[in-house]
């Protein structure tokens, strides 16, 4: 079977609350990790999201 193009990424909160947000990733076109500026409700302020895996 191929490879799935797309993969399941786990956004995790720069501001170590442990929120994290799962989005999906075009793995051929966005060969690096994924960085967004995202609202963190635990924090109560937007801050950037880096991508990790989902285990």
């Amino acid at each position: 079977m191929a490879k799935a193009v797309t993969v399941k990424v786990k956004l995790v909160s720069s501001a170590d609350t442990g929120f994290y947000y799962v989005t999906k990733k075009n793995s051929r076109t966005m060969t690096d990790k994924l960085v967004k500026k995202k609202y963190d409700p635990v924090a109560k302020k937007h801050v950037e999201f880096r991508e990790s895996k989902i285990k």
